[in-house]
C-alpha cells in the first residue's frame, strides 16, 4: 500500500479497498471498518507463509539426510594438485586436469595417463589409458561417488562399491583422505617407472 500525502490512499494489494478518499474526520469514524479490513488482511497475510512452511521444513529434513553430495568445487579443493598413494603406487591429480599414475604391479610395472574430472553430483572420475612392457589399453573409466554424513565427507567406488569414511571434519588418521599429499610427491617414480615401460630392452 502507498500512502500519499492528503487523504487519499491508492491501493496494491487485493484486500484493500481500490480507492479511498476520505476527508479527516471521516478516516477517524471509519476506522472501526479499517481495523477490521487490516485484520483480514494480516491473516491472509499469515496464511502464504504457514502454507509455504512444510516445503521449507521439506528442505532442512533433505538437508539433514546423508546422501547430500560435496559440490565439484569442494571436490576439487579436495583432489587438485595432490598425489593419492596407493599400495603400489600413486596418482596425481594436476591443477589442469591431466592425470599421471603409476604402479608396480605384480607381473611387471605399468603407467596410465589420462585426466580426471568432478561432478556437482558428487563423483570424482579418472579416465587413464594404462601401458606396460607386454600391454597397453584404452582410456578407461573409474569413478567414486561422495557424499557428506554428519558434516563428514563419504566415498564409495562406482557402481555398487561401500560407502567408507574419506574425510571427517577434524581429520582422522583412518581416513582415506590422509593418502593424499600435497603437490606431485611422486612424480620421480612416475618418470623411473615411464621409462622402464617404454624401454626397448
Amino acid at each position: 500500500m502507498r500512502m500519499f500525502i492528503g487523504t487519499t490512499v491508492e491501493t496494491t494489494s487485493p484486500c484493500e479497498p481500490a480507492r479511498l478518499e476520505f476527508s479527516r474526520p471521516h478516516r477517524l469514524a471509519g476506522g472501526g471498518w479499517l481495523v477490521a479490513l487490516l485484520v483480514a488482511c494480516g491473516q491472509l497475510a499469515l496464511s502464504g507463509p504457514a502454507g509455504a512452511a512444510p516445503q521449507k521444513n521439506a528442505t532442512v529434513e533433505a538437508a539433514a539426510k546423508p546422501d547430500i553430495a560435496p559440490t565439484a568445487f569442494e571436490l576439487q579443493l579436495l583432489y587438485a594438485d595432490r598425489t593419492w598413494n596407493w599400495k603400489n603406487g600413486a596418482a596425481y591429480f594436476g591443477m589442469d586436469r591431466r592425470l599421471h599414475a603409476w604402479t608396480k604391479g605384480e607381473d611387471s610395472p605399468a603407467v596410465g595417463e589420462g585426466r580426471w574430472l568432478v561432478t556437482e553430483k558428487g563423483k570424482m572420475c579418472m579416465e587413464l589409458a594404462w601401458r606396460a612392457k607386454t600391454y597397453s589399453t584404452k582410456p578407461q573409466r573409474t569413478c567414486y561417488s561422495h557424499r557428506v554424513n554428519k558434516g563428514n565427507i563419504e566415498q564409495r567406488k562406482d557402481p555398487d562399491g561401500t560407502w567408507y569414511d574419506f574425510k571427517h571434519a577434524k581429520d582422522d588418521p583412518a581416513d582415506e583422505h590422509q593418502k593424499f599429499e600435497a603437490g606431485n610427491t611422486k612424480g620421480a617414480q612416475f618418470d623411473e617407472t615411464r621409462k622402464l615401460v617404454d624401454s626397448k630392452s
